[in-house]
């Protein structure tokens, strides 16, 4: 925030003709918070102080700019990631807007891979919520610098410090205020800039006329008597925090010395950009509170491309790592990270330039498939509008079009410098629902709708079961298939009939098994011949896969272990006991036999397959389910009814929270045991409750359980 002199501000920056120059003036960023914290609220604030619009629109009238969905303006949230640009004292600022709903967690997953940076919103009366906390930790996973911006200060409940607190006890995370609030709940009027020490208050809020200046207006005062004291204190401990990582501050600080702003934020940027700590501001996006001083945060703590070192990659040819520097003078590389398709340009590559420039009409190579592309045309979006760009440089985002064969996840590169960059991981969907097409015609739309949608999303799988015939789809949650079921039926017209929502089950071997096996086929020529010696043994729960090539001495060659790998991974999927996939489990390759003539890749990866299913009968296996983290907020009065229905939903409660009027209940529960929750809580509170829930892991289902499960498949 700079040091504002005159008593009034209109600070109201429009959007410049032409781009500033420079890569130090690019902030690539998004905004990530639970749902209904306030993130598109304050997009929309962000898009009109910025000139970017000219009239404010509001999430709960459908208005607004980047809820551009006819579903996220029916329901009022956010679906689907939208990004868009805009320009504040002269700097650029790449913004992407995530969904908060926890079955839409791959949208920010895809997008925190390709950011510098983010500002994470907190409700402040709600503080750090469960997704709030989760959103965290993927940020934590990238290592991207944040700052954090306390939403909602006006409401009944707000409570500033509070969220401090939860910030440091859940996040795990030093938090520095740089702002405390001048007034409570309705009485909330503006900030205390601890740095310049003076209050910022915003009086009259913006209106719908879009030529009422007035509407910009704040006033810069001296801090009222009441919070002298307390802004005292908070500055002593921001320049603390400081004086550790700067010998000047420190020096200045034990001195007596006054320490100038400047100084402070050049230290306070060194911080945030090592992840020290998370500089903290607070206002209301809703009343037009707070989003000039955010603004500037963005662009004084954010980083810039060129505070990005360099990016890792793979050279594919060799399978060494490769650092290249964010510069538009190095081998042109970007990574794709959302696919959409258009029925008018086609797919749509959403991706991040890391460096080197792409031009419209140039060719790319993706690295991922080893196929060579053009670029037919390069886009600037705005939420669902599109901008035609000549071309596009490094640390940009943009979307290319013309692009056949490519998916989320993919690198683009110089075809003469290639290297393969890390693709953004996605969590395994955990319910499912049969869908059928109304009639034979719909049949062939009914799969290519399906194929467009998978390539858009991938936490949505699609599948037929062998058995049934069935098209089965998998998401998140009951929602995100909502969701993709209303897509089907108004985008794409598919006719359609939808089954109960049905739970992934997994399976997970007993105990430690060693099994052998051979593949042996002899026809009139060349025969097949395989077989190995294996040892397979359970992980711990959310262990994955892990193969181990223990053999010596040349006993299969090694053009045959990358099948042995092969042969197990393909037949996870299929080899349960209860027929659904294996999960959490290591094999080890520990001896087998080859024929000079007769054995082939093929041969050794049905001898895999034969002895992992053969292990898995002989170790039996346990049926694990998807357990969800629950957080309930219910009035107190009705806490009884609520934690007695969780019972027999075999939740197990983990803490209960008070805050000002309700209690918050945190439990874990078998996703089975929550279908029709919402109805249920609805006509348990009378529709004052409301709940958030993600998945947390797989865990065993109870023996006598299981055994009713298996009897009910079997069908006796």
């Amino acid at each position: 925030m700079e040091e504002w002199n005159n008593p009034i501000v209109t600070d109201k920056t429009s959007v410049l003709d032409s781009p500033p120059s420079g890569m130090e003036r690019i902030r690539n960023i998004g905004i990530m918070a639970h749902i209904d914290a306030g993130k598109t609220t304050t997009t929309e604030r962000f898009l009109y102080y910025t000139g970017r619009i000219h009239r404010i629109g509001a999430v709960d009238e459908g208005t607004a700019t980047m809820d551009w969905m006819d579903q996220e303006k029916e329901r009022g949230i956010t679906i689907t990631s939208a990004a868009t640009t805009f320009f504040w004292k002269n700097y650029r600022i790449n913004l992407i807007d995530t969904p908060g709903h926890v079955d839409f967690t791959a949208e920010v997953e895809r997008s925190l891979r390709v950011l510098d940076g983010a500002i994470c919103i907190f409700d402040g009366v709600g503080g750090v919520e469960p997704q709030s906390e989760t959103v965290w930790h993927q940020a934590d996973h990238y290592d991207i610098p944040r700052i954090a911006f306390v939403n909602k200060m006006d409401r009944i409940g707000a409570d500033f410090e509070n969220t401090l607190r939860m910030m440091i006890d859940r996040l795990h995370c030093q938090p520095l205020p740089l702002q405390i609030p001048i007034g409570v709940e309705d009485g909330f009027q503006g900030v205390v800039d601890i740095l310049l020490m003076k209050s910022l208050r915003w009086g009259q809020q913006i209106q719908s006329d879009p030529f009422d200046k007035s509407a910009d207006v704040f006033v810069v005062e001296e801090i009222p008597k009441i919070y002298e004291e307390k802004a005292g204190i908070y500055r002593e401990r921001l320049i603390e925090a400081l004086a550790d990582l700067d010998e000047e501050i420190a020096t200045s600080y034990l001195e007596g010395d006054a320490v100038d702003p400047e100084s402070l934020r050049r230290v306070l940027r060194q911080g945030t950009l090592q992840g020290r700590w998370i500089p903290v501001l607070c206002g209301s996006a809703l009343r037009n509170i707070g989003m000039q001083p955010l603004l500037d945060g963005v662009i004084q703590y954010l980083p810039s491309p060129l505070d990005i070192p360099y990016i890792e990659g793979i050279i594919p040819q060799t399978g060494e790592r490769e650092r290249r520097k964010l510069l538009e003078e190095e081998p042109f590389a970007a990574l794709t990270f959302k696919v959409t398709k258009d029925p008018y340009v086609g797919k749509m590559a959403y991706t991040r330039v890391y460096s080197g420039v792409i031009k419209e009409g140039s060719s790319v190579y993706n690295v991922t498939r080893g196929r060579r592309n053009r670029v037919s045309r390069i886009f600037q979006m705005h939420a669902n509008r599109r901008i035609q760009m000549k071309e596009a440089r490094a640390g940009e985002i943009c979307v290319l079009a013309g692009l056949r064969e490519i998916v989320t996840g993919d690198t683009l590169a110089d075809e003469d410098h290639p290297i393969l960059l890390e693709p953004p991981k996605f969590p395994e969907p955990v319910l499912s629902i049969a869908v059928e097409p109304k009639t034979k015609a719909d049949q062939l739309t009914l799969m290519d709708s399906l194929h467009t949608l998978a390539e858009e999303d991938p936490t949505f799988q699609v599948k037929v079961d062998d058995e049934t015939g069935q098209t089965l789809l998998s998401g998140m949650g009951e929602l995100h298939l909502e969701i993709l079921v209303e897509r089907l039926r108004r985008e794409f017209k598919v006719k359609c009939q939808v089954g109960v929502p049905s739970v992934a089950y997994k399976e997970a071997l007993l105990k430690k098994v060693k099994e052998e096996a051979r593949f042996v086929k002899q026809t009139g020529g060349r025969g097949q011949f395989g077989e190995v010696v294996i040892e397979l043994e359970p992980l711990e729960r959310g262990g994955g896969f892990r193969f181990e090539d223990a053999t010596s001495g040349g006993v299969i060659p090694k053009i045959f272990i990358s099948a042995v790998e092969k042969g197990i991974l393909e037949a996870l999927e299929t080899s349960g006991n209860f027929g659904f996939p294996l999960v959490d489990l290591k094999a080890t390759l520990l001896g087998g036999k080859f024929h000079e003539v007769d054995s082939s890749e093929l041969a050794f990866k049905v001898a895999a397959s034969m002895a992992l299913k053969n292990g898995v009968r002989k170790s039996g296996s346990s049926l694990l389910e998807p357990l969800m983290r629950l957080d309930v907020v219910v009035p107190e009065e009705y806490l009884g009814e609520v934690m007695g229905d969780l019972t027999r939903r075999r939740a197990k409660v983990t803490g209960i929270q008070k805050r000002k009027g309700v209690q918050v209940i945190s439990a874990n529960a078998p996703l089975v045991e929550m279908f029709g929750y919402a109805t249920r809580l609805r006509s348990l509170t009378q529709g004052r409750a409301h709940y958030t829930m993600e998945f947390s892991r797989y865990e065993v289902v109870p023996e006598a359980l299981a055994e009713e499960l298996l009897k009910k498949w079997r069908g006796f």
